[in-house]
């Protein structure tokens, strides 16, 4: 029940995120790590069972569980509560919104339109960027730049499921090209806007920001027409993943 069970599950399953940690401050890891395993997990919980009902029950346990810790109940010994306990303390209570975004994930519904993905986006990808900028220190004043880059971000990497998703019937109704390329579109804007307000943002909050590599170039090829996110899964190499994390620990820039 250690900081690395969690440690471990992130380097395995989320390498980027993985990636982030390294690049943050020390002091800012375990925090960082607890909050994306605990993340990790809340997503995989509906895919435990093929029953919709199994599958939310699944995740309602985890919903119980943050829920009593917000309260100051200690959780039971496990290898990804028992460290966010001792890292969130009664703050993981406020992480029940994450768990509460992954129910319709429970139903396999695909998400029906533009306006759907956004706010799917907003509340998965969005709250957990926001809760990990605020724990290295983003300011309130500068929540709307961490909410515009997590659109962003969170769109481009949705975009880059989408193969996968849309066999789980958890991508797009209708499977409609247009939409891809509109939510690719408002992704560069969003990122586009956060750019302009980086500057309220303290240096050591670029970890929680990091969304992963080739962002901009993914999302410029499929609003360019010459990647199709129905089929495709552009590669990202071990090599292509380093160099990205290389920039972000050289220059503080992900984006070139």
């Amino acid at each position: 029940m250690t900081i690395e069970a969690c440690t471990e599950l992130l380097r395995e399953k989320d390498p980027d995120r993985f990636g982030a940690v390294l690049v943050a401050n020390a002091a800012d890891r375990p925090a960082l790590v607890t909050l994306y395993a605990l993340n990790l997990e809340l997503a995989r919980a509906p895919f435990q069972s093929a029953e919709p009902m199994l599958a939310e029950m699944r995740l309602q346990w985890w919903i119980d569980r943050l829920t009593e810790m917000g309260r100051g109940t200690e959780p039971p010994l496990h290898d990804v509560l028992t460290p966010l306990w001792s890292e969130w303390g009664q703050q993981a209570g406020d992480l029940v919104a994450l768990a509460e975004a992954r129910r319709r994930d429970c139903e396999r519904q695909p998400l029906n339109g533009v306006e759907a993905v956004v706010a799917y986006v907003d509340a998965t990808a969005g709250a957990l960027m926001w809760q990990a900028a605020q724990r290295l220190g983003a300011p309130a004043g500068a929540r709307r730049v961490v909410a515009d880059h997590a659109l962003g971000a969170g769109l481009a990497a949705w975009l880059r499921a989408l193969p996968k998703l849309q066999p789980l019937r958890l991508g797009l109704a209708g499977a409609q090209q247009a939409d891809v390329l509109r939510l690719a579109e408002l992704a560069r804007e969003a990122l586009r806007r956060a750019a302009r307000g980086r500057s309220l943002l303290p240096k050591r909050a670029t970890a929680s920001l990091y969304p992963g590599p080739r962002v901009p170039r993914l999302l410029s090829e499929i609003a360019a027409g010459h990647i199709d996110p129905f089929t495709e899964t552009p590669e990202i190499t071990p090599f292509i993943r380093r160099a990205s994390l290389a920039r972000l620990v050289l220059t503080g820039r992900w984006w070139r």
